[in-house]
């Protein structure tokens, strides 16, 4: 998805920052190895993959050098003065800083590939089914990478022959959608899987075992398999109809454990984030979750700080 100079002059004012310099990369045209010679030439040593880190989200300059190199490349980038320095603000550290959130923007990229693949398969927006329950652990790896998710789910259909579902994942900054290995568990198999390369969404076709009758309920099982992303600061899910029960479990390793997690809610992807609650992190399986009874249509999720 392409942006356009009036897409970089609303994303510089709005932030955050790793897409705004994401943006201005790619209205200039310019690759990260150009950019690493223009500033080599300029005296200032960054390297491609921190500068491949900072347009993910993964990490944030926060060094005296890295600072000078974000003002030499708001020049080079012919942007106006302190645009880019101003979206860093004092939050975080190069090495751990915790990720921007999701911004509005780009869960609204995220939706409109989503309707694109989903569009590609000709299948309804709804899918003739309503979930009665939803239980997904998500696992956190040891390089604080979305690592993989998995769900088991009970569906009921609201007409005859429902015999499949759309499962859909999005990954982190930096996530390559191509290396996302999509897995059918129990009482399902895997049919067409359709990607989209610039927001890192997979949508994957799961063919039930038989045609469902309206009003017949369903369980099946299925994972995705990811790794490919920056780090993590959070694992969001959104809801486009009412449901029954949602069950979010998230697992870190035991070599990256964050220091303080939440649960929240959205009524919308460009509403605040309400309905926060601390989560105690279990000692002995690494885990945090939450049990919502009745789903409301929004959002719901869980963020973490690393430091």
């Amino acid at each position: 998805m392409g942006h356009t100079e009036t897409d970089l002059t609303q994303i510089l004012h709005t932030g955050p920052f790793h897409l705004a310099l994401r943006a201005a990369l790619a209205v200039r045209g310019l690759p990260l190895q150009r950019v690493q010679h223009h500033l080599a030439h300029r005296g200032i040593k960054v390297g491609v993959t921190s500068l491949c880190y900072w347009q993910q989200g993964a990490r944030r300059p926060q060094r005296p050098e890295s600072l000078k190199a974000v003002r030499a490349l708001e020049e080079l980038l012919q942007l106006p003065g302190e645009s880019l320095i101003r979206l860093l603000g004092d939050t975080g550290g190069e090495g751990a800083a915790r990720p921007a959130a999701r911004s509005y923007r780009s869960l609204v990229e995220v939706s409109g590939a989503v309707e694109e693949l989903i569009a590609q398969l000709e299948a309804p927006a709804d899918g003739g089914l309503h979930t009665v329950g939803h239980q997904e652990r998500v696992r956190i790896g040891a390089g604080r990478e979305l690592a993989g998710r998995d769900s088991q789910q009970v569906v009921r259909a609201h007409r005859d022959g429902v015999d499949r579902y759309l499962a859909i994942h999005h990954g982190d900054a930096g996530c390559d959608p191509e290396r996302v290995v999509v897995r059918a568990g129990e009482n399902c198999r895997t049919g067409r899987v359709r990607r989209h390369r610039e927001t890192g969404v997979v949508v994957a076709e799961l063919l039930f075992d038989a045609r469902l009758r309206a009003g017949e309920t369903y369980l099946f099982g299925y994972g995705f398999e990811d790794g490919t992303g920056g780090v993590s600061g959070e694992y969001v899910r959104g809801f486009s109809f009412a449901g029954g029960q949602y069950v979010l479990q998230v697992r870190f390793h035991e070599d990256a454990l964050p220091v303080r997690c939440r649960r929240f809610a959205q009524t919308s992807a460009g509403a605040p984030r309400g309905a926060r609650g601390d989560l105690t992190l279990s000692g002995r399986h690494r885990t945090v979750h939450f049990v919502e009874q009745g789903v409301r249509p929004g959002i719901l999720g869980i963020d973490w700080d690393w430091e």
